[in-house]
């Protein structure tokens, strides 16, 4: 079997042999390589101590990143690369790092330390693959299993867990029945890791190709972290307009829009404010009118939570609060909203109302699309004539109302807002005379 390495990753194993040491690439690179796709990164694994790495590469910028668990990154061409002396693990308290490590000089018990069968395989040009786990098999066969005891694997750290429905999300892998149960059985064990390291774990799983399998089948570890979301299981809408509850239809919205981090968190909780907003009318029927700014709140305790970004928390939020909103193919309205929102909010809500669309019921399906797309037809043509809809458009500035005898910086604001709004309108022109003269009625005010 016959790896491509790159330039630098022959460098640093045919370096670490000239000098008397084993290396080898191990890992996402070596299981990435082999389902045919060129990998991010490469890490190697090597019969070096730190030290060692350290001297053999001496003439090389390199980085202590771990040298206490064995790992030393050398720099090339601006990028590092991870080595790490092949090493025994001891217990992991912290359910993240061992207590200590043993140095070892045999990669058999290094690969034996690994997560899954999948990553536990190794490659150089000298040895060819090394496989001792069927790593391959496992791939070929689309299969996330734990390399030994999956309890043991888990109880190491529970990271794992959810490294494993990530690698089930992206890959489109199955989960081994004995790692399926371990993971269902530790999922309380995912309440002791960091926040920051489930946020990163989660944010990859959900942009997945396969999301949708993962977040229906393992619903309950989902609800380990994610407690919040607990509320929409089983909560049916007693709508015409759906045929699923709430997180099965969460689940579909999800699938149903491209996998990039902001659009994907917001499907995942644009409706989780359902199941407390539900009002009942006299003919039975169930209504939700203040979802969206309850699910918005709620989804900003949970983000805090995760440590994202804040304008991250606050894009996904203003999106959720806007997400039911009945757009028109209307000029006006919708130059209101571009205004309010901006040309890129306003697409990504088409985005998101579309994928919101084909998650619900058949009944009027085709008519909400229909409409929606016509929504669409209208923004482009808007942005794409050109036609004034804020402040940078809008053909005076601050500067014209200061030279026409305003002076308060509040009042300048208030008439370039009102200037605009008659702009939208088709009140007034966007032209300089036309807006100037009627900004000069106002001018006592200044």
């Amino acid at each position: 079997m016959k790896i491509e390495l790159t330039e630098n990753a022959k460098f640093i194993i045919d370096r670490l042999q000239s000098c008397g040491y084993e290396c080898y690439a191990v890992g996402g690179c070596v299981r990435d390589s082999l389902r045919g796709i060129t990998p991010h990164d490469w890490d190697f694994t090597t019969s070096a101590l730190p030290d060692e790495i350290e001297s053999a590469f001496s003439d090389c910028k390199t980085a202590d990143i771990g040298k206490r668990y064995g790992t030393i990154a050398v720099i090339l061409d601006g990028k590092p690369y991870e080595i790490t002396t092949y090493r025994v693990d001891g217990g992991y308290s912290d359910s993240r790092h061992p207590d200590e490590v043993s140095f070892s000089g045999r990669l058999s018990d290094d690969l034996a330390r690994r997560d899954f069968t999948v990553n536990a395989m190794a490659y150089n040009d000298r040895d060819g693959l090394v496989d001792l786990y069927c790593g391959r098999s496992d791939l070929g066969f689309g299969v996330i299993r734990c390399v030994g005891e999956p309890e043991q694997r888990f109880c190491e750290d529970a990271l794992r867990i959810l490294r494993a429905l990530r690698f089930a999300a992206t890959l489109g892998f199955s989960i081994e029945q004995k790692t399926a149960e371990a993971i269902l059985k530790l999922r309380a064990q995912l309440n002791g890791i960091a926040a920051e390291r489930i946020r990163d774990e989660l944010l990859r799983l959900l942009c997945g190709e396969k999301v949708d399998f993962v977040l229906r089948s393992y619903r309950a570890v989902i609800a380990v972290i994610l407690p919040e979301l607990k509320g929409t299981f089983d909560f049916e809408q007693h709508s015409i307009h759906h045929n699923r509850d709430v997180y099965r239809h969460t689940v579909a919205s999800v699938r149903n829009i491209e996998p990039d981090p902001l659009l994907r968190v917001t499907m995942l909780f644009h409706d989780i404010g359902k199941p407390l907003s539900q009002t009942v009318d006299e003919k039975g029927v169930c209504h939700y009118k203040n979802h969206p700014k309850i699910g918005a709140a709620m989804t900003a305790e949970i983000l805090r939570r995760l440590c994202l970004p804040n304008d991250f928390i606050d894009d996904v939020c203003e999106l959720i609060r806007f997400h039911d909103e009945r757009f028109r193919p209307d000029a006006v309205l919708l130059k209101k909203y571009l205004k309010l929102l901006g040309e890129e909010k306003m697409k990504m809500l088409y985005k998101i109302q579309r994928a919101d669309i084909l998650a619900q019921s058949s009944y009027m399906r085709e008519e909400k699309l229909r409409n929606l797309g016509a929504v669409y037809a209208e923004l482009e043509r808007i942005i794409e004539s050109g036609e004034c809809y804020c402040l940078r458009m809008l053909a005076v500035n601050g500067a014209d109302l200061l030279h026409l005898g305003y002076r308060s910086g509040a009042v300048i604001g208030e008439m370039l807002d009102t200037l605009l709004n008659k702009v939208i309108t088709g009140e007034l022109p966007n032209e300089k005379e036309a807006l100037l003269s009627f900004a000069q009625g106002g001018i006592d005010k200044a």
